[in-house]
């Protein structure tokens, strides 16, 4: 794999993404949390009830879900649809280099996104006097980009066989179902039921479990786990990614066009 034409076709993707104006979301978040700050007050200021604090980082991790999903599944498929694919593929580029730079520009366009977002945040929290652990809160943004890293792997493993509908529709499914893959677990033993048990375990080990990767709740309050199962976390996002594009790749190799 080429690293110059994987940059390119990176770089082409980023830019893209950003023309759809993308980042006029940024303006909304900012519009949106200020409401907030100036609605929720008293709520704001106490010590014990931080919903202030969730509901930024909350509004952060919806709108990056939505670009992440909606973006990252129509990377391929609308080149695939518009066969458009079919230039690409008469250029020395790999398919490799096809899928990873267009997985890498829209991950770019996430983490500038993210930035924005995060700074807007502290800069509204910090006018409204309302006081944040900082450390755990930017700890949160981060490992927040590597969640949506991920369902933009995912998103973009499904709209290489399918269409765009179908593949935004399993990709929010294994969202909703990698956040909750811990509590299936625990489903299944409750049952005491043997085929349950290895369903639910089944789908523990297939899903990504996206609760490493979401430390929203513990931000909050400043208790982010320790670097060593920071570093853990982050690991297993990263090997996930790449077994999704690995995944993605071979599909995409399969294909006749």
């Amino acid at each position: 794999m080429n690293p110059g034409r994987t940059l390119v076709i990176t770089t082409n993707v980023f830019r893209e993404v950003i023309r759809d104006r993308v980042l006029y979301l940024v303006g909304l978040f900012a519009i949106f949390l200020g409401v907030c700050a100036r609605l929720l007050p008293e709520v704001a200021a106490t010590t014990e009830n931080k919903i202030i604090l969730d509901v930024g980082l909350a509004a952060m991790s919806l709108l990056g879900l939505v670009i992440a999903v909606f973006v990252g599944t129509g990377l391929v498929n609308k080149e695939i649809e518009k066969r458009t694919v079919l230039v690409l593929i008469a250029k020395p580029i790999s398919r490799a280099e096809f899928i990873v730079g267009k997985h890498l520009g829209l991950s770019a366009v996430l983490a500038v996104l993210i930035a924005a977002m995060t700074l807007i945040y502290l800069g509204i929290l910090s006018l409204n006097r309302i006081p944040y652990p900082i450390g755990s809160i930017l700890v949160s943004a981060l490992y927040l980009f590597f969640q949506l890293s991920l369902i933009t792997a995912v998103a973009i493993a499904f709209g290489v066989f399918t269409s765009s509908l179908l593949a935004t529709l399993l990709t929010f499914a294994v969202y909703l179902m990698g956040n909750f893959t811990r509590d299936l677990v625990t489903l299944g033993t409750l049952s005491k039921n043997p085929t349950i048990e290895t369903l639910t375990r089944g789908l523990y080990l297939v899903l990504p479990d996206l609760a490493r990767l979401d430390l929203k709740n513990q931000a909050v309050y400043g208790q982010i786990p320790g670097i060593e199962t920071l570093l853990a976390n982050a690991g297993y996002g990263f090997l996930y990614i790449v077994l999704l594009l690995a995944i993605a790749t071979l599909i995409f190799s399969l294909r006749e066009f």
